[in-house]
Protein backbone atom coordinates (compact mmCIF):
# COMPACT_ATOMS: atom_id res chain seq x y z
CA UNK A 1 0.00 0.00 0.00
CA UNK A 2 0.87 3.52 -1.03
CA UNK A 3 1.16 5.52 2.53
CA UNK A 4 1.49 9.31 3.48
CA UNK A 5 2.10 11.26 6.84
CA UNK A 6 0.02 13.60 7.86
CA UNK A 7 1.26 15.90 11.09
CA UNK A 8 -1.28 17.92 12.49
CA UNK A 9 -0.12 21.42 13.58
CA UNK A 10 -1.94 23.73 14.60
CA UNK A 11 -1.46 27.25 15.90
CA UNK A 12 -2.26 28.54 19.30
CA UNK A 13 -1.39 26.53 21.63
CA UNK A 14 -2.34 27.74 25.30
CA UNK A 15 -0.49 25.81 28.05
CA UNK A 16 2.89 25.99 26.11
CA UNK A 17 2.90 29.07 23.13
CA UNK A 18 4.19 27.84 20.39
CA UNK A 19 4.03 24.34 21.25
CA UNK A 20 4.57 22.86 18.29
CA UNK A 21 7.60 24.42 17.45
CA UNK A 22 9.41 25.11 20.71
CA UNK A 23 12.32 24.32 20.88
CA UNK A 24 13.38 20.76 21.87
CA UNK A 25 16.66 19.36 22.28
CA UNK A 26 18.24 21.97 20.09
CA UNK A 27 15.79 21.88 17.30
CA UNK A 28 11.97 22.63 16.86
CA UNK A 29 9.97 20.19 18.13
CA UNK A 30 8.26 19.12 15.50
CA UNK A 31 11.25 18.39 13.79
CA UNK A 32 11.65 15.08 15.60
CA UNK A 33 8.61 13.71 14.51
CA UNK A 34 9.29 14.61 11.30
CA UNK A 35 12.81 12.81 11.17
CA UNK A 36 11.03 9.80 12.69
CA UNK A 37 8.55 10.00 9.45
CA UNK A 38 11.71 10.08 7.21
CA UNK A 39 13.90 7.54 8.66
CA UNK A 40 10.59 4.89 8.69
CA UNK A 41 11.21 5.31 4.70
CA UNK A 42 7.86 4.21 4.20
CA UNK A 43 5.73 7.27 3.52
CA UNK A 44 5.63 8.82 0.42
CA UNK A 45 4.75 11.88 1.30
CA UNK A 46 5.08 13.48 4.50
CA UNK A 47 2.36 16.53 4.94
CA UNK A 48 1.54 18.85 7.18
CA UNK A 49 -1.89 20.25 8.46
CA UNK A 50 -1.57 23.61 9.89
CA UNK A 51 -3.54 27.12 10.00
CA UNK A 52 -0.16 29.08 11.09
CA UNK A 53 1.99 30.08 8.69
CA UNK A 54 5.54 30.02 10.96
CA UNK A 55 4.86 26.45 11.45
CA UNK A 56 4.58 25.52 7.75
CA UNK A 57 6.81 27.51 7.14
CA UNK A 58 9.39 25.76 9.37
CA UNK A 59 7.95 22.35 8.72
CA UNK A 60 8.51 23.27 4.37
CA UNK A 61 11.99 24.08 5.48
CA UNK A 62 12.35 20.24 6.57
CA UNK A 63 11.18 18.86 3.97
CA UNK A 64 7.15 18.33 4.23
CA UNK A 65 4.76 19.49 2.02
CA UNK A 66 2.00 21.83 2.62
CA UNK A 67 -0.46 21.93 -0.16
CA UNK A 68 -3.05 23.35 2.24
CA UNK A 69 -4.20 25.66 4.78
CA UNK A 70 -6.10 24.22 7.74
CA UNK A 71 -9.29 25.97 7.92
CA UNK A 72 -10.19 27.84 11.65
CA UNK A 73 -13.07 25.77 12.35
CA UNK A 74 -11.02 22.65 12.58
CA UNK A 75 -8.12 24.55 14.50
CA UNK A 76 -9.72 25.16 17.62
CA UNK A 77 -9.56 23.59 21.10
CA UNK A 78 -11.99 21.13 20.81
CA UNK A 79 -11.30 20.33 17.11
CA UNK A 80 -10.93 16.45 16.92
CA UNK A 81 -7.87 14.04 14.80
CA UNK A 82 -10.33 12.40 12.83
CA UNK A 83 -11.97 15.86 11.92
CA UNK A 84 -8.36 17.16 10.71
CA UNK A 85 -7.56 14.04 9.04
CA UNK A 86 -10.43 14.21 7.23
CA UNK A 87 -10.12 17.11 6.30
CA UNK A 88 -6.75 16.90 5.01
CA UNK A 89 -7.95 13.87 3.04
CA UNK A 90 -10.72 15.49 1.21
CA UNK A 91 -8.42 18.34 0.05
CA UNK A 92 -5.99 16.17 -0.93
CA UNK A 93 -8.55 14.76 -3.26
CA UNK A 94 -9.32 18.04 -4.48
CA UNK A 95 -5.76 18.58 -5.25
CA UNK A 96 -5.48 15.64 -7.34
CA UNK A 97 -3.31 13.64 -4.59
CA UNK A 98 -4.94 10.64 -4.47
CA UNK A 99 -2.75 7.39 -5.19
CA UNK A 100 -2.41 6.36 -1.58
CA UNK A 101 -3.81 3.35 0.18
CA UNK A 102 -2.73 4.44 4.06
CA UNK A 103 -2.14 7.64 6.14
CA UNK A 104 -0.31 7.77 9.22
CA UNK A 105 -1.31 10.52 11.53
CA UNK A 106 1.90 11.76 13.52
CA UNK A 107 1.52 13.78 16.52
CA UNK A 108 4.12 16.83 16.30
CA UNK A 109 5.47 17.34 19.65
CA UNK A 110 6.09 13.48 20.17
CA UNK A 111 9.52 13.25 20.21
CA UNK A 112 10.00 9.78 21.30
CA UNK A 113 8.16 8.23 18.02
CA UNK A 114 10.43 5.40 17.33
CA UNK A 115 11.05 4.59 13.22
CA UNK A 116 10.47 1.39 14.19
CA UNK A 117 7.47 1.73 15.71
CA UNK A 118 6.09 3.04 12.80
CA UNK A 119 7.16 0.46 10.35
CA UNK A 120 6.10 -2.50 12.73
CA UNK A 121 2.61 -0.72 13.41
CA UNK A 122 2.06 -0.55 9.70
CA UNK A 123 2.65 -4.20 9.28
CA UNK A 124 0.05 -4.51 11.45
CA UNK A 125 -2.28 -2.76 9.40
CA UNK A 126 -1.29 -4.74 6.34
CA UNK A 127 -2.77 -7.63 8.10
CA UNK A 128 -5.80 -5.50 9.33
CA UNK A 129 -7.02 -3.04 6.94
CA UNK A 130 -9.98 -2.14 8.30
CA UNK A 131 -8.73 -1.16 11.90
CA UNK A 132 -7.06 1.61 13.53
CA UNK A 133 -3.92 1.25 14.73
CA UNK A 134 -1.93 2.86 17.24
CA UNK A 135 0.44 2.59 20.15
CA UNK A 136 -0.73 2.02 23.55
CA UNK A 137 1.17 1.75 27.21
CA UNK A 138 0.56 0.21 30.36
CA UNK A 139 -0.57 2.43 33.26
CA UNK A 140 2.94 3.30 35.57
CA UNK A 141 1.04 1.69 38.30
CA UNK A 142 -2.34 0.08 38.36
CA UNK A 143 -5.19 2.36 38.38
CA UNK A 144 -7.47 -0.41 40.12
CA UNK A 145 -5.77 0.65 43.41
CA UNK A 146 -6.18 4.52 42.58
CA UNK A 147 -7.78 6.58 45.30
CA UNK A 148 -8.51 10.36 45.80
CA UNK A 149 -7.71 12.84 48.30
CA UNK A 150 -10.31 14.92 50.62
CA UNK A 151 -9.95 18.66 51.62
CA UNK A 152 -8.00 17.00 54.60
CA UNK A 153 -5.52 14.58 52.70
CA UNK A 154 -7.81 11.90 53.62
CA UNK A 155 -7.51 8.89 50.93
CA UNK A 156 -10.60 7.24 49.58
CA UNK A 157 -10.03 4.38 47.47
CA UNK A 158 -11.87 4.45 43.69
CA UNK A 159 -12.35 0.69 44.33
CA UNK A 160 -12.27 0.46 47.97
CA UNK A 161 -12.16 -3.79 47.10
CA UNK A 162 -8.61 -3.58 45.95
CA UNK A 163 -7.25 -1.49 48.91
CA UNK A 164 -5.45 -4.86 49.63
CA UNK A 165 -4.99 -6.72 46.46
CA UNK A 166 -1.10 -7.48 45.58
CA UNK A 167 -0.65 -5.27 42.56
CA UNK A 168 0.84 -8.38 40.34
CA UNK A 169 -3.23 -9.65 41.26
CA UNK A 170 -4.78 -6.61 39.32
CA UNK A 171 -5.51 -6.42 35.85
CA UNK A 172 -3.11 -4.67 33.48
CA UNK A 173 -4.71 -1.60 31.94
CA UNK A 174 -3.77 0.57 29.15
CA UNK A 175 -3.99 4.01 27.84
CA UNK A 176 -3.49 5.38 24.07
CA UNK A 177 0.51 6.65 24.11
CA UNK A 178 -0.24 10.01 21.84
CA UNK A 179 1.73 9.75 19.22
CA UNK A 180 0.35 8.45 15.90
CA UNK A 181 -2.79 6.70 14.53
CA UNK A 182 -2.91 4.75 11.98
CA UNK A 183 -5.42 3.32 9.14
CA UNK A 184 -6.48 2.74 5.83
CA UNK A 185 -7.44 5.69 3.38
CA UNK A 186 -11.16 4.44 3.50
CA UNK A 187 -11.12 3.85 6.97
CA UNK A 188 -10.24 7.06 8.00
CA UNK A 189 -13.06 8.38 5.61
CA UNK A 190 -15.85 5.77 6.88
CA UNK A 191 -14.82 5.06 10.56
CA UNK A 192 -14.67 7.64 13.28
CA UNK A 193 -14.61 5.29 15.91
CA UNK A 194 -10.10 5.53 16.00
CA UNK A 195 -10.04 4.03 19.56
CA UNK A 196 -12.77 1.53 19.79
CA UNK A 197 -12.39 -0.14 15.97
CA UNK A 198 -9.01 -0.62 16.54
CA UNK A 199 -5.37 -3.16 17.29
CA UNK A 200 -3.21 -1.87 20.04
CA UNK A 201 0.60 -1.69 19.01
CA UNK A 202 2.47 -1.85 22.61
CA UNK A 203 5.04 0.12 23.45
CA UNK A 204 7.25 0.35 26.76
CA UNK A 205 5.94 3.72 29.11
CA UNK A 206 9.00 4.69 29.76
CA UNK A 207 9.02 5.82 26.01
CA UNK A 208 6.09 7.70 26.12
CA UNK A 209 5.44 11.18 27.35
CA UNK A 210 2.25 13.10 27.36
CA UNK A 211 3.81 16.94 26.90
CA UNK A 212 1.43 19.31 28.48
CA UNK A 213 2.97 21.46 31.22
CA UNK A 214 6.80 22.83 31.45
CA UNK A 215 7.32 19.79 33.72
CA UNK A 216 6.38 17.16 31.37
CA UNK A 217 8.21 19.08 28.53
CA UNK A 218 11.53 18.53 30.87
CA UNK A 219 11.17 15.49 31.66
CA UNK A 220 10.64 14.14 27.88
CA UNK A 221 14.18 15.85 26.97
CA UNK A 222 15.51 13.87 29.74
CA UNK A 223 14.88 10.51 28.34
CA UNK A 224 15.04 11.75 25.21
CA UNK A 225 18.75 12.68 25.83
CA UNK A 226 19.32 9.75 26.95
CA UNK A 227 17.88 8.06 24.24
CA UNK A 228 19.74 9.34 21.98
CA UNK A 229 23.21 8.71 23.66
CA UNK A 230 22.38 5.12 24.01
CA UNK A 231 20.39 3.55 20.86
Amino acid sequence: MESIALIPARGGSKRIPQKNIKEFCGKPIIYWTIRAALESNIFKDIIISSDDSEIIDIARGFGVKAPFVRPKKISGDYSTTHEVVFHAIKKLNELGVSEFNSLCCLYPCSPLINPSDIKASYRILESNPDKYIYPVTEYSHPISRAFSLDKDNKINFLHKENEKTRTQDLITYYHDAGQFYWASRKTWLNSNNMHTNAIAYKIPHWRTVDIDTIEDWKRAELIFHYLENNE
